[in-house]
């Protein structure tokens, strides 16, 4: 029953933290850049392990794309990221590894992997591609990791908080 109760309240925290992406994504959204899912992965990178974050990020990539019509974009930025944000963590228990692996994951490999995606997606194969997606996906790793930090630090002071943490982190 124990093991239960923790995987019940880890699945009430992941749909929150879905909820939370897709619903700010668009609010907080500067054209190409999408700051608020570098928070989400980073907190969800620290709080519940890769294997969460991975989840999250696609879940809100799917909702992003099928009701918002983002392109497939949404994929390559969220889930490079949130996969690297969590096995960074995860192995160092640092959260500016967290940090790094988003920004590494979001910024670099997602922007690269973006321009064969959207070669496909337009059929356009313009070189230009490649110029514009780092600058935008680096500047939106960089702030929401920013942003996702000093949340955490103010997170980090509430009890539930620490508990929540101590117990995913020990069960990843």
């Amino acid at each position: 029953m124990h093991k239960e109760k923790y995987t019940v309240q880890r699945l009430v925290v992941l749909a929150t933290m879905i909820a939370l992406d897709f619903v700010l994504s668009p609010i907080f959204r500067i054209e190409g850049m999408t700051p608020i899912s570098s928070v989400m992965n980073v907190i969800a990178a620290v709080l519940m392990g890769p294997t969460y974050t991975v989840i999250m990020a696609i879940a809100c990539a799917l909702m992003r794309m099928l009701f918002l019509g983002i392109p497939p974009l949404a994929f390559t930025g969220a889930v490079f990221g949130g996969l690297l944000a969590g096995i960074f963590y995860k192995y160092s228990q640092k959260t500016i590894l967290a940090i790094v692996g988003e920004i590494i994951g979001t910024g670099l490999i997602g922007s690269l992997a973006s321009y064969p995606i959207m070669v496909i997606y337009t059929g356009n194969s313009n070189q230009i591609f490649w110029f514009l997606f780092t600058p935008k996906f680096f500047g939106g790793a960089i702030s929401g990791s920013i942003i996702a930090y000093l949340i955490l630090i103010k997170l980090s002071k509430i009890n539930s908080f620490k508990k929540a943490n101590t117990y995913f982190s020990n069960n990843y």
